[in-house]
């Protein structure tokens, strides 16, 4: 064992006297190698002596006397060449973990290994990547980083499937036992990577079994950092609306995005609602693919129930706050939820038509709070803004306040509506499911349609007519709307009987002129005759004697036993 080692240091010495040798005796250079722009006077005999490569490069030449070669396509240029010429002269230089992949990929480019000179740069990087390197989650991260310009050779080599396997080991010894504090700042060393090589480390995450929530640590960092304008930025005020999509960063973006979106795990919890706003929003900003956005939009819907006002405002607006979004994304991930919530209810063999999950109610409230925030812009349509307000069912909504509060801003952040629109507006507002203070606000609210003032109204008489007072407890609007139907239905006879009253009226009147009429006429007749004849004599006497010619007025000395002092009471009064 220890011959090779003494033969090793032989050499080495031998060398280090050659190289001071050529140096002190200013022996001529004897080639040019040429690698980009720079050029490198050389010694053809001490490339020989550790490159294969360019020892072919000579011997196979036609030319007798070869003076250039050109090695422009040696990974890692002109800076990592010259420390290859320095390591055939003996010159010392520092090997670091920038340097060391390239100077790997060199080494096997100049065919600088142990089968053509022991202990030659090739033997000499791959310990340093052992060793050092790839010791630290720092050193592996840089490597790795670095890999980036010198493909396929780096991934040829090794190097990177070398890289990922240990960043992903140190990633899941430091999600369980943290070494630094705070506990994910590893995240922010994967941040520097490039979205491929991340790729790689969240796949070999996954195939290690790590934790969700730590491979969703990394994506939200890693989005944040190389999105930073786009996904942190919340404020309002940097992207302008008018800002050009199509711009080659904006293609980088687009590409990134798309590539982080397919990164997402598939469970339900994984990131919070916030940041895949905040995601969706960038998609939306950047047009990115429609798959892309149907992603984002699934993982919203399923945890809807945690969602914010503030969180769908950020979804909803552009960057500088001044323009709505296409509201399309929201309704699709209101529908997706309440769809979601459906099946979950007939799985569970309930009566969706009763009953509603406490989510439900809270993206019930959520929603219609949201639909007050955006209510004053007035690019927003009424089809859309009752889009948004009829996915929610109606019995999921407990009271409809807030709901009243959305139709209202509407109304006043647009008051050139006519009385058919305004009534559109308000179709997904329950009158009866407002709370004593709305419905008095509502009835001396001049903005809603007449009908939705007198629902309110007549609801409060209602309640009145019945002694019951506003308690916290709302009365079941079916049991609410059964007492309307009857109410009604009383009406409607109220106004049959005050109809044929009319009637009645109209016809005695009739009758009353009729009977004018034929006395004037037999008047006229009587008067015109010079003679009276005995029937006609007759019949005035037999008149005079006739008790009821004055009709039921002398019957007052009649007694039948009924009592006509007080009139009779009907059901219904007439006014």
């Amino acid at each position: 064992m220890g011959t090779p080692v003494l033969n090793n240091r032989r050499r080495s010495l031998a060398m280090e006297r050659t190289d001071q040798w050529v140096f002190s005796q200013g022996i001529p250079t004897d080639i040019v190698v040429q690698v980009g722009e720079a050029k490198f006077s050389l010694h053809k005999f001490m490339l020989l002596a550790k490159s294969n490569y360019i020892r072919k490069l000579i011997l196979e030449s036609k030319e007798t006397d070869l003076a250039r070669i050109n090695l422009s396509d040696i990974p890692g240029g002109p800076e990592i060449f010259e420390k290859a010429a320095k390591f055939c002269y003996g010159v010392n230089f520092e090997i670091t973990v920038h340097n060391v992949a390239a100077l790997r990929c060199a080494a096997e480019y100049l065919q600088m290994t142990d089968k053509y000179c022991e202990n030659n740069l090739a033997n000499r990087t791959e310990d340093f990547l052992e060793q050092v390197a790839l010791t630290t989650l720092s050193g592996a991260v840089i490597v790795l980083k670095a890999c980036k310009d010198l493909l396929p050779m780096a991934q040829d080599l090794n190097i990177v499937q070398k890289c990922v396997d240990v960043i992903s080991s140190r990633v899941c010894s430091e999600a369980s036992f943290p070494s630094r504090t705070p506990p994910n700042w590893w995240t922010e060393e994967l941040s520097v990577l490039d979205v491929t090589s991340f790729q790689k480390i969240i796949a070999a995450l996954k195939s290690r079994g790590a934790r969700t929530l730590t491979i969703a640590s990394a994506i939200i960092t890693y989005a944040e950092r190389s999105l930073r304008d786009l996904v942190r930025d919340h404020s309002g005020n940097g992207i302008k609306s008018s800002a050009p999509h199509d711009t080659d960063i904006r293609i980088q973006q687009r590409v990134l995005l798309e590539s982080i979106v397919t990164l997402l795990p598939a469970e339900k919890a994984a990131f919070p609602i916030s940041f895949l706003c905040s995601m969706l929003r960038c998609a939306i900003f950047l047009k990115a693919s429609n798959s892309c956005k149907n992603e984002l939009e699934k993982h919203i819907s399923a945890i809807l129930e945690h969602v914010t006002v503030d969180d769908l405002l950020v979804l909803s607006f552009s960057y500088d706050g001044e323009s709505l979004f296409d509201l399309e994304s929201v309704r699709r991930i209101i529908l997706g939820f309440v769809a979601k919530e459906k099946s979950v209810d007939v799985f569970n063999g309930g009566n969706l038509k009763e009953v509603y999950s406490t989510a439900m109610q809270r993206v019930a409230k959520t929603v219609d709070s949201y639909l007050g925030e955006i209510a004053t812009y007035a690019d927003l349509s009424i089809s859309k803004f009752n889009g948004i307000a009829n996915l929610v069912p109606k019995a999921a909504r407990r009271m409809d306040d807030d709901l009243y509060r959305a139709v209202d801003i509407y109304l006043k952040a647009h008051p050139n509506l006519d009385e058919i629109e305004r009534e559109k507006v308000c179709s997904a507002l329950d009158p009866l499911k407002l709370s004593y203070e709305a419905r008095v606000h509502a009835s001396q609210n001049k903005r809603l349609p007449v009908q939705i003032v007198l629902h309110a109204l007549y609801y409060d008489q209602l309640r009145l007519r019945s002694g019951k007072e506003d308690g916290n407890a709302l009365e079941p609007a079916t049991a609410t709307r059964n007492q309307l139907k009857a109410d009604a239905s009383l009406i409607k006879e109220n106004e049959a009987l005050r109809s044929e009253l009319m009637k009645m009226k109209m016809y005695i009147s009739d009758l009353q002129r009729t009977n004018t009429t034929n006395q004037a006429t037999s008047s006229k007749a009587s008067g015109s005759q010079k003679k009276h004849t005995f029937f006609s004599s007759m019949s005035k006497t037999l008149g005079k004697l006739n008790p009821f010619k004055h009709g039921s007025k002398d019957t007052s000395n009649i007694d039948d036993g009924v009592d006509i002092t007080k009139p009779r009471r009907r059901r219904f009064s007439i006014s």
